[in-house]
């Protein structure tokens, strides 16, 4: 396979740059003191649609025959890439298809109709999603547009790749949330070929990840499981486009756990005000999981937020597990006296602490209580790890059996 060489990247560049935003790079000064070194956030997030996504779709599509724009094309996701598809081929006035899961998130299945696309749903899962797109491109003539598996694709992400340079021209190290490899493949092309002393590295979600072993055995292999909050990297099988440039290149590859991850969306959210989604925030999850000596890292240092579109509901799911992580959410049950005022004392324990009741549930039908108990089952808000230790305290010198929760 021949690779893909900075002309082409170029190119690539030229042709997004009137229709694709420029992303900002925004300093993190808590990152930054963690890391030992000054840390910097490209704000992909914030690109047209929500992600990076059509870089490598409007490339994809712009390139094709004027035989093929005719005919339309055709997408299998769940998420970014339909988006980016969508948006791509109504800016390039091409009529585009896009099969989603019947389980697809209302928000994404309505954004992609905004941006023009004709949306059917079929299967319960996105493999099911790419057969009826396969069977429509053939039925019908439309090409497939594959998230990640092509030059053309690689080539629009690996534009990131060329703004981080020229936005932060002394970088030294940069992070890159992964799952087919796309973004990963085109980011290190492109610094390979204008900076290869910069460091490059990928980062999965723990239970999704495909890269170490395939790297590891030269080919491309299955992941073992698909587990994970971060759907916008949940890919089986990286593509043999990526591999093949990611291979050449060897970056590092590590992986974050699921609280790393909500944490990560929790501190964008908080300390950055960016609203990330959870594969978005990978590369700011490896950050605050290891130590600056485990990933070598060189200043500057950059994080790609790749994506920012999340349900709401479910973006109030994770900030209550990021929270919880945190060490900030506590939730334990109590075994008190069932007279008056028993409530009302334990809660002035807690009080004393300066926690926050969230939630207050009082509980008389317990098998394991005595006729004259009862359990209440509190969530506290808590600053953090030492602060939430501190009520235990103080309601283990209170003689209250604590039970806490998960």
């Amino acid at each position: 396979m021949d690779l893909i060489g900075l002309e082409r990247i170029e190119s690539a560049a030229a042709l997004l740059a009137p229709v694709i935003r420029r992303t900002p790079v925004v300093a993190s000064r808590v990152l930054s003191e963690r890391a030992g070194a000054d840390v910097w956030l490209k704000c992909e997030n914030l690109q047209r649609t929500g992600s990076f996504k059509p870089r490598g779709a409007y490339n994809r599509i712009a390139n094709l025959p004027p035989a093929d724009r005719g005919r339309g094309v055709v997408a299998a996701s769940a998420g970014n890439h339909a988006q980016g598809v969508a948006w791509a081929a109504a800016t390039l006035g091409i009529e585009s298809t896009v099969f989603m899961p019947i389980g697809a998130s209302l928000p994404k299945l309505a954004a992609t109709n905004a941006y023009g696309a004709r949306v059917r749903q079929v299967g319960d899962t996105i493999d099911e999603s790419l057969d009826a797109a396969l069977d429509f491109a053939a039925r019908t003539g439309a090409t497939l547009i594959h998230p990640f598996d092509h030059s053309d694709i690689v080539s629009g992400q690996a534009t990131v790749g060329l703004e981080i340079l020229e936005q932060l021209p002394q970088v030294g190290t940069v992070l890159v949330p992964t799952g087919g490899g796309g973004l990963l493949a085109g980011i290190t092309i492109a610094l390979h070929r204008l900076a290869p002393g910069v460091r490059v590295i990928g980062v999965q979600a723990a239970e999704a990840a495909a890269w170490p072993k395939s790297l590891a055995a030269g080919k491309p292999l299955r992941a073992e499981r698909m587990s994970t909050m971060a759907d916008g990297i949940a890919v089986g099988l990286p593509g043999e486009v990526p591999f093949a440039h990611v291979a050449a290149h060897a970056p590092r590859i590590v992986t974050v756990d699921e609280e790393a991850l909500s944490e990560a969306l929790l501190l964008c959210l908080e300390r950055a005000k960016l609203i990330v989604e959870p594969a978005g925030a990978a590369a700011v999850a490896a950050l605050m999981s290891y130590a600056a000596t485990e990933l070598d890292l060189r200043g500057p240092v950059c994080a790609v937020l790749s994506g920012g579109n999340i349900d709401p509901l479910l973006l109030t799911r994770i900030v209550n597990h990021g929270l919880s992580a945190a060490g900030r959410y506590l939730a334990l049950r109590v075994t008190i006296s069932d007279r008056p005022g028993g409530l009302s004392r334990l809660l002035t324990v807690v009080g004393d602490t300066g926690a926050s009741v969230v939630d207050v549930v009082h509980s008389r039908t317990g098998t394991w209580l005595a006729v004259d108990e009862v359990e209440v089952a509190l969530t506290l808000e808590t600053r953090g790890p030492d602060h939430r230790d501190a009520v235990l305290g103080a309601l283990a010198d209170a003689n209250y059996a604590v039970r806490v929760q998960d």
